[in-house]
């Protein structure tokens, strides 16, 4: 079950191209003009043969990074152990390092506009100053450690990762957020019917789907608890093209393309039960030997409340009036059912809420 590229996947594959002809240009500067005669010709060259060979390097390695792991091959690989994982990606990008900068890609694309005594003159330098196993040694180290970065990150989220790493939570504060909680209907049937580990298997095939359109949408999955699926957004990142509700929409659009392979490997096609829920919650990073960015506030509470109130209301996605008056106009489009004020279990007061029936998948989301 191949997924499609999304135009998301695509702005980060340019956007790494453009960082590594950035940042390649800027060390070929700087190296060219300090070890090659004469200096301006020198930085120029080392310039423009550092951005060949970051290019080449990244178009390979980026793309297998970025675009990999929606195949069924990144989907086997994603079910190895890490440490297999970064062995075999050693190996592979290792490769494509030692052919780029072991075989002089760059300084031969950037000599090609010399003549030829000036063009073996340069190379006799490139050689003498930047032997070609230590740049591609080095190339090496610096690959492996931003794939060792990259799969740590994959483990807490890439949002958690940065956010932590930027210490945004280090000391908590208050703010606004959107909870989406989405439910799978039957996985407790199934779990009967298949047995525990095809029901994980099951799951995970969901979770999988359910990711890219989180990533479209521009959330952040908090957690996975049991067999439903904790999204949130800030009010100002889920207000724009009412996020949260295009969000929940794109899941259902994805698992229903992917009903016939799920009808195929598990006898049965998952369905959605949802709600969304917005207020003031304490953000805040906790924990010692493992670090994680919380949320403590009523709204998770309430949020949950809301989606038990699907199975008693008949109605499969249920949004509460709070959330609905954060995204002000940008919920046009969607069939609104006010339900009126719902007595919420384990809650005193009664809280108005509405069934949400699908609208388009809106630009706004970042949805194609």
């Amino acid at each position: 079950m191949t997924r499609p590229f999304s135009r998301r996947q695509w702005r980060i594959y340019v956007a790494a191209q453009i960082f590594a002809a950035l940042t390649g240009a800027a060390f070929g500067l700087a190296a060219g003009g300090v070890m090659l005669k004469p200096p301006l010709l020198g930085a120029a060259l080392g310039a423009l043969s550092a951005v060949v060979d970051s290019v080449a390097m990244m178009t390979f390695i980026g793309g297998a990074e970025i675009f990999l792991p929606r195949s069924r091959l990144g989907r086997a690989l994603g079910r190895a152990p890490v440490l297999a994982v970064l062995a075999v990606k050693l190996v592979l990008y290792s490769t494509v390092v030692l052919a780029v900068v072991g075989g002089r890609l760059g300084p031969h694309v950037a000599v090609l506009a010399l003549d030829h005594e000036t063009a073996a003159g340069i190379a006799a330098q490139v050689e003498a100053g930047f032997p070609r196993g230590v740049l591609a040694a080095a190339a090496a180290v610096i690959v492996f450690l931003m794939v060792l970065l990259r799969q740590t990150t994959l483990l807490i989220g890439e949002r958690t990762a940065r956010q932590i790493m930027l210490g945004r939570y280090r000391q908590p504060r208050t703010e606004e957020r959107f909870f989406l909680f989405v439910d799978i209907v039957g996985s407790t049937p199934v779990a009967e019917r298949l047995g525990p580990l095809s029901v994980h298997r099951y799951l995970d095939r969901i979770f999988q789907l359910a990711s890219d359109p989180i990533d479209d949408h521009g959330g952040d999955v908090y957690q996975y608890v049991g067999d439903e699926i904790v999204v949130t957004w800030t009010v100002a990142e889920g207000r724009t093209g009412a996020r949260p509700l295009a969000c929940f929409f794109a899941i259902e659009a994805a698992l229903a393309r992917a009903a016939p392979e799920f009808e195929r490997d598990f006898g049965t096609a998952p369905k959605l039960r949802a709600a969304l829920h917005a207020g003031e919650v304490v953000t805040g990073e906790i924990g010692g030997s493992r670090r994680a960015i919380v949320f403590h506030g009523d709204v998770m509470n309430t949020t949950s409340r809301i989606e038990n109130a699907t199975r008693d209301l008949g109605r499969p996605f249920l949004v509460s009036e709070d959330a609905l008056s954060l995204l002000a106009g940008a919920k046009e489009g969607y069939a609104l059912e006010d339900l009126g004020p719902q007595q919420l279990r384990g809650r005193q007061a009664a809280m108005r809420v509405y069934a949400v029936a699908g609208g388009p998948e809106k630009p706004g989301g970042v949805r194609e």
